[in-house]
């Protein structure tokens, strides 16, 4: 019988490239899109899109309803959809922490809520971020949601009955459209971050530096088709050079990775 994929946020980046991953192979596909006009239209019969807007719950429940309707079994899972927003915590408008929380937490465990009944046996992989160790100024919503993520799901896996695994993937930077999308939709929050004039370029150019360096998406979705796919897995996994680094950070005391961070930024702005 064919293994059945869910996959979030296809239409650019990771997920794009899971589906270009596993569309040729013998696989049933729901690949998620809330953008018609990005979808690729050049889909083989064995992936189906369906829509999906993480920020509203109607559209979640509509589509993991189509979801149910189309099969009785999925067998794994990949949350891939996200956003960014940054900001200096004592500036940034609190409807921005929201939605930030919406997208990159509510909405995947509302999907998995819905799925459930389809999802035993199978298993969830979740891309979070290295930004989930937290160790990472300005993005600290971003931080915070990825960290959320990872607390939720690593509870679920522990008390549901239903034999769902769950696995967190920890990627670093990777070559994708989030970056400069991340520029764009947080661009009031930089022109108007009062004294942080000089953090918030930076974090834009660094943003926009990121879109052309770190690992390839070909090499991130290998990586992860590897790992949704592995019959035994570890519930947390890295990815890169840079992840592996803020991993190892996060074991230090609170203070002395302040203290670095600090240093580290002042260094980079001067």
């Amino acid at each position: 019988m064919k293994k059945c994929i869910v996959i979030t946020g296809a239409t650019s980046g990771i997920g794009e490239e899971l589906v270009n991953q596993f569309k040729y192979e013998d696989y049933t596909v729901f690949c998620g899109y809330r953008n018609f006009n990005k979808l690729n239209k050049d889909l083989p019969n064995n992936v189906i899109p369906y829509f999906i807007d993480m920020k509203s719950r109607e559209s979640i429940v509509k589509a993991s309803e189509f979801i149910k309707s189309k099969t009785d079994k999925v067998d794994i899972l990949i949350n891939v959809a996200g956003i960014v927003a940054a900001g200096p915590v004592e500036i940034i408008d609190t409807d921005r922490l929201r939605e930030q929380f919406d997208v990159n937490v509510f909405s995947h465990i509302e999907l998995a809520q819905n799925l459930i009944p389809v999802l035993e046996g199978g298993r969830i992989v979740n891309i979070s971020s290295m930004s989930s160790f937290g160790n990472f100024p300005f993005i600290s919503p971003y931080c915070a949601s990825k960290r959320a993520l990872d607390i939720f799901f690593n509870a679920f896996a522990v008390e549901n009955h239903k034999n769902i695994q769950v696995v967190s993937i920890k990627p670093g930077v990777i070559s994708t459209p989030i970056w400069k999308k991340s520029v764009e939709t947080n661009e009031e929050q930089i022109t108007n971050c009062g004294d942080y004039e000089k953090e918030m370029e930076f974090l834009k150019n660094n943003a926009l530096q990121n879109t052309g360096k770190g690992l390839s998406v070909i090499r991130a979705a290998e990586f992860i088709k590897k790992i949704a796919l592995k019959k035994r897995v570890k519930t947390s996994y890295t990815l890169g050079a840079d992840a592996k680094f803020a991993q190892l950070m996060s074991y230090l005391p609170q203070d002395i990775i302040n203290f670095w961070v600090k240093v580290i930024l002042r260094h980079r702005i001067s």
